[in-house]
């Protein structure tokens, strides 16, 4: 991406206008529709800490376009992907925003990556009337919207909240395990004070007190400080507010410490990724999780199939990450097409309104969305590393 376009100044380009309760009214823009095609932008960590996750996450998106393309598209449109690098810095994800924008004209930001780097481009993207959807991230400003900021009611989010999945996965374990002393280690960004909000509140409805609570910078690499204090804090539970590497480097240091305790993971912990890369290191982990993670060994029907072509299309095994980038896009098509042939910004906003449940080929929990409403679902399982992949632990759980 051109340096030129820290620069730019932000055109609002054509709106429309679309009611609200209460009078007030939202702009949604009519940028990137034509007769043959529909833009859809995102920013993704390409190169940076959290590439492995931006790098699957795109993949499987292209994938989704792909076969909607070859199916027809979307009511006729062809969907046209311009994908962005941000390295998750916040700048960058900013420039990226301008560069869509403002050159490629995009109608919606689909599956944008990362809270930090989400939350520094949202206004720029509101401002402008562009729809922020399913991003890669379950931070509560990406679906929480004040009806007084009409511009807010652009913001969708399909994935489980942080707040809500770390209460639910944190009540079980307590419940289950009998912890008395839980403690919690997170990134210090919007992402990692989502899973403090989390467990703080849970363990307030619980009446219990925390035994330590100690944050790291994001893309910090060693963390034998912060396992250290938990561990003559007496901690009997660590929740990780941490995403891919930092939960093997934690866990690999509280073995070399010779220190036997129970971690669970946010969401972002439950990928393939760490139990392929931690090993033994991570052997037990837990982690709050969406849907179950199928390995081709197992998976049958359209879900096996996908994951074969996955791997002939990019000659790699297909993650949840994948899963995730894939289902971000089937999803904006899914509601694109029921917004119908003449499509607008404010039809598309109808659309994803509507209460139209969107039902993907994982059996995850049904996408749906109203004008109150514009998170799809906050149910949560726990799954656990047994034997180097993911097994459920326990389904439909409730904070």
């Amino acid at each position: 991406m051109s340096k030129s376009f820290s620069a730019f100044g932000l055109a609002v380009g054509a709106v429309v206008l679309t009611c609200l309760p209460a009078a007030a009214q939202t702009k949604v823009t009519n940028e990137g529709i034509s007769a043959s095609e529909i833009v859809v932008g995102t920013h993704q960590d390409l190169s940076g800490p959290i590439k492995g996750w931006g790098v699957p996450v795109s993949n499987g998106m292209k994938m989704a376009v792909e076969e909607i393309n070859a199916a027809g598209g979307v009511n006729g449109r062809k969907i046209r992907l311009v994908v962005e690098d941000s390295g998750y810095d916040p700048k960058k994800a900013v420039l990226a925003s301008q560069k869509l924008i403002e050159r490629d004209k995009i109608f919606a930001m689909v599956g944008a990556m990362g809270s930090p780097t989400v939350l520094a481009a949202q206004d720029i993207l509101l401002d402008a009337g562009v729809l922020q959807l399913f991003p890669l991230t379950a931070a509560e400003f990406t679906f929480k919207f004040d009806p007084a900021k009409p511009q807010e009611r652009l913001k969708f989010n399909n994935l489980l909240p942080y707040v809500e999945s770390t209460r639910a996965a944190l009540k079980y374990m307590m419940e289950w395990k009998n912890f008395k002393k839980p403690c919690i280690m997170h990134q210090d960004d919007e992402y990692g004070k989502n899973v403090l909000d989390g467990f703080n509140q849970q363990l307030t409805a619980m009446k219990v007190q925390p035994a330590s609570i100690t944050s790291y910078k994001r893309g910090a690499s060693d963390f034998s400080a912060q396992v250290a204090k938990m561990k003559s804090d007496g901690c009997d539970l660590v929740v990780l507010g941490a995403v891919l590497r930092e939960p093997i480097g934690a866990m690999t240091e509280a073995k070399k410490l010779g220190w036997e305790v129970a971690f669970l993971g946010a969401t972002p912990t439950n990928v393939m990724e760490v139990p392929l890369l931690g090993k033994e290191a991570v052997e037990g982990l837990y982690a709050a999780s969406g849907f179950e993670i199928p390995y081709e060994d197992t998976a049958k029907g359209k879900v096996k199939d996908w994951l074969v072509n996955y791997k002939k299309m990019f000659g790699t095994d297909a993650n949840t990450q994948a899963i995730i980038g894939y289902n971000a896009m089937m999803t904006f098509a899914f509601y694109a097409q029921k917004a119908g042939k003449d499509l607008t910004g404010q039809k598309m906003l109808d659309s994803l309104e509507s209460g139209e449940k969107f039902l993907d080929i994982f059996n995850s929990p049904p996408t749906k969305f109203s004008k109150t409403d514009h998170l799809a679902n906050t149910i949560t399982q726990v799954q656990q590393v047994k034997g180097g992949r993911w097994v459920l632990v326990k389904d439909n759980l409730m904070f």
